[in-house]
């Protein structure tokens, strides 16, 4: 596990990006996937973003700032996170098989890098559950990701 702290200026500028993200989906009727419901679209376009450039910093790569729908998160590798410190990380059977899906945990700037899985390896039916109704999803727990030092 490897903490990150984003500075004030890099929350700043990243939520900016965050609230473009927003306004992009809006703009385009970008219809909800994997069973998600209208409710905190604000709050997980920011602390998505903040959480790709959390993993941005700690990969030394450039983060490219608001994307396009559906780009890659940060250079070649996916970020996926939540608030919950126990959080599980969340593949669904339409993520790539090729790509690394990093979790992270944490909020406003804060936040824990736990490891990474490879798409295939996270879509094995023991991870396969729902951690909310009606939305199922392949759930990774932490102590099965790999080590950031691999």
């Amino acid at each position: 596990m490897i903490r990150i702290k984003l500075t004030n200026a890099e929350i700043i500028e990243t939520a900016m990006s965050g609230v473009l993200r927003r306004m992009q989906r809006l703009k385009s009727g970008y219809a909800y996937a994997h069973g998600l419901k209208r409710g905190n679209d604000w709050q997980l376009m920011i602390e998505g973003c903040l959480t790709e450039r959390a993993v941005a910093k700690h990969l030394r790569l450039h983060w490219g700032g608001c994307g396009q729908i559906n780009d890659v998160d940060v250079d070649t590798v996916e970020v996926r996170s939540t608030p919950y410190k126990k959080g599980k990380l969340i593949v669904h059977k339409s993520d790539a098989d090729n790509s690394k899906f990093y979790l992270v945990t944490g909020i406003d700037g804060d936040y824990v890098i736990h490891g990474w899985i490879w798409g295939r390896d996270a879509k094995n039916e023991k991870y396969w559950g729902e951690l909310q109704p009606g939305r199922p999803s392949y759930n990774v727990p932490q102590n099965m990701l790999n080590s950031l030092h691999e």
